[in-house]
């Protein structure tokens, strides 16, 4: 089976540009320089899943040309990562029992906390996102494909990315598990987190990021959750052969 992979936002949480900035990656003419808030689009089996509902999701949706939305797989429950859940309403409206959400059990109460009136079922108005939340305990399957959640470490949290056949997509992790590792091998595509060269506290740097590459020896690595600090261009520059920042717009094709 045939599927396809859309870098829907490969930015960190304040974006590229960054609102007041002036750097020279801030305001650089080269589009792969513009990164909305990190989430991927796959398609497969005729169907569409969104991982993350980034701020951002409604332009990210409008660029790409969503014209249905059947899954939202949710990494973690930090802002970046879910405050586009408002704007899947409009793909929600055509699709009977809703849009099933699927989230860890670290996710769920900030969901239902800061999207009360979605999930209290007591909203008057109208108008509301139709959704099914589901929790995640393990890997399931999905519209016939398996889901794999890989745990990572993010500062002191641990969260989720997912394995989906030969992809594996994670963001936001300073450290990945031994045991994560394991799950990782003979992979054709993988996404790291690789925020920018200096370290930082719940972010991986470009370097680690390069040297678990090297280590998990995927055919394809891409680095996103990019800050300002990386020129696209240059930065692809120096990096090994197989490994290269993603973009905005990046299009992936692989065999599940």
């Amino acid at each position: 089976m045939k599927a396809w992979l859309t870098v829907l936002g490969s930015g960190t949480s304040m974006g590229v540009p960054t609102i007041g900035c002036t750097c020279r990656v801030c305001e650089s003419a080269d589009a792969h320089d513009r990164r909305t808030r990190p989430s991927v689009l796959l398609e497969y089996n005729g169907r569409v899943v969104v991982i993350d509902t980034t701020p951002d999701f409604r332009e990210q949706a409008i660029r790409e040309k969503i014209r249905r939305l059947d899954a939202v797989i949710y990494t973690h429950s930090h802002a970046d990562h879910i405050l586009g859940l408002d704007d899947v309403r409009p793909l929600s409206f055509h699709r009977d029992g809703g849009i099933p959400l699927y989230a860890h059990a670290h996710t769920v109460p900030t969901l239902t906390r800061m999207f009360k009136y979605i999930f209290d079922n007591d909203y008057k108005f109208g108008g509301i996102a139709q959704v099914k939340l589901n929790v995640i305990e393990g890997p399931f399957e999905l519209f016939g494909v398996r889901v794999q959640p890989i745990p990572v470490i993010h500062g002191e949290q641990e969260i989720h990315g997912y394995r989906i056949g030969p992809m594996a997509y994670l963001t936001d992790h300073s450290e990945i598990p031994s045991s994560s590792i394991e799950m990782l091998q003979e992979l054709d595509i993988l996404f790291l987190d690789a925020l920018r060269h200096r370290p930082h506290p719940t972010h991986s740097t470009v370097e680690h990021s390069v040297e678990l590459a090297r280590q998990l020896k995927a055919r394809r690595t891409f680095l996103t959750h990019i800050c300002h600090d990386l020129p696209h261009a240059e930065t692809n520059r120096v990096l090994p052969e197989n490994v290269r920042l993603a973009h905005d717009g990046l299009k992936l094709e692989f065999a599940l």
